[in-house]
């Protein structure tokens, strides 16, 4: 897959938007600031304890504002199972509302303020695409006992592909771990379906994937080749990479660092969905929730330059005020738009309809997929 440069990204996005399945009432769409505050918390309040609210890491400061707790995907998903709320409001993307389902009780109900909140990387690497691809993958490296990694960012029905394959689910904090635990048990992994945070991983695990030549062992399934993938490629294959990548760390460059560190003489913390070079230039590599960790940690007076999704590094700087912490190569490069989706309006309109006793956007798994996906997971928590 061609991988989507910063100029012209927003109309590439557009490629990988769904409709929307509540059309925002015109009442809703003027709302500013200050009303739509007020009728939050006035919704909230009648609420009370019935509902909670999740706001992921690279939302804006309008919802997080709002949101009971911040955090990581999976992180989020567990405060939701650890709370009585009747409803769950999840303010990030699709694959997230879909875990929180997949692991609160069956009488939470998980809600989504937009059902347009579809992460493109998820997208990338679709269950029925790559079940049609695992034959292809089985046959091209001589029926080797391949086991699928799927991390986090993914869908619900390819966890659950994963699960009946042998598999099983990753974050970026533990994806070597889930490695070794793949290896352990077969010959051969197949990770999906970030191909950078795949080759980053395999780096940590000893490969060697920055040689000029680089190695037969780690290799990519590209399922985009209109001529068809090249069997070839991954026969010998002790790591395959599926040919997706999230698109906004997909923009990072080296260039970014070098231009950030002579402008601001500023510390580098990358996210490992970032490409392989820029991992390597940076100071530090981690999860949002390590990024967090690294501000938190630095010392006052430190200026950190963070690549990962622009709204982060803006509550980073709001949280910790004595840090200097900037963008690394500017808002626009680092907005994603399908967080952009939860725009605050519909969630105003969420809480206010379901105060009115009106439930819109239920994110619901089918029985079946649920518990599929739900053994990938445990199988992950056994790490």
């Amino acid at each position: 897959m061609a991988e989507l440069e910063t100029a012209g990204f927003e109309s590439d996005l557009s490629l990988f938007k769904y409709d929307n399945l509540e059309q925002l009432p015109e009442s809703y769409r003027t709302l500013t600031e200050s009303e739509r505050t007020d009728r939050i918390t006035a919704a909230l309040g009648e609420l009370g304890d019935d509902v909670i609210i999740l706001g992921h890491n690279y939302q804006r400061r309008e919802i997080v504002e709002h949101a009971d707790f911040i955090g990581d995907s999976y992180e989020l998903s567990k405060r939701a199972a650890e709370s009585d709320a009747s409803y769950v409001v999840f303010a990030g993307v699709t694959f997230m509302a879909e875990s929180a389902d997949i692991i609160t009780d069956p009488d939470q109900t998980v809600l989504l303020p937009s059902m347009e909140a579809s992460c493109p990387m998820a997208g990338m690497a679709e269950a029925l695409q790559v079940d049609a691809a695992w034959e292809q993958i089985e046959n091209a490296t001589d029926n080797r006992n391949i086991i699928p990694v799927t991390y986090m960012n993914s869908y619900a029905d390819l966890k659950a592909f994963c699960a009946e394959q042998g598999g099983l689910v990753c974050t970026s904090s533990n994806a070597s771990d889930a490695f070794n635990w793949a290896f352990e048990r077969g010959d051969a992994v197949l990770f999906l379906p970030d191909k950078f945070l795949g080759r980053n991983t395999a780096a940590e695990l000893g490969y060697d994937v920055d040689s000029p030549t680089g190695t037969d062992a780690v290799a990519e399934w590209d399922p985009w080749d209109p001529a068809g993938p090249d069997a070839s490629d991954v026969s010998d294959a002790e790591i395959i990479l599926w040919d997706g990548y999230c698109q906004v760390h997909e923009r990072f460059r080296v260039k970014h660092i070098k231009s950030i560190r002579e402008s601001h003489d500023a510390n580098v913390v990358v996210h490992p969905e970032c490409r392989r070079d820029v991992v390597r230039a940076a100071d530090v590599v981690g999860s949002t929730s390590q990024i967090c960790d690294t501000i938190a940690n630095a010392e006052p007076g430190e200026t950190w330059a963070i690549g990962t999704e622009v709204h982060l590094a803006n509550h980073l700087q709001r949280w910790h005020p004595d840090v200097e912490v900037v963008p690394l190569c500017g808002d626009a490069c680092m907005d994603c738009n399908a967080m952009r989706q939860i725009d605050p309006n519909y969630l105003t309109w969420l809480l206010e309809s379901l105060a009115d006793g009106e439930v819109h956007n239920a994110v619901e798994v089918a029985p079946q997929e649920r518990d599929r996906a739900a053994t990938a997971l445990d199988r992950m928590l056994e790490l």
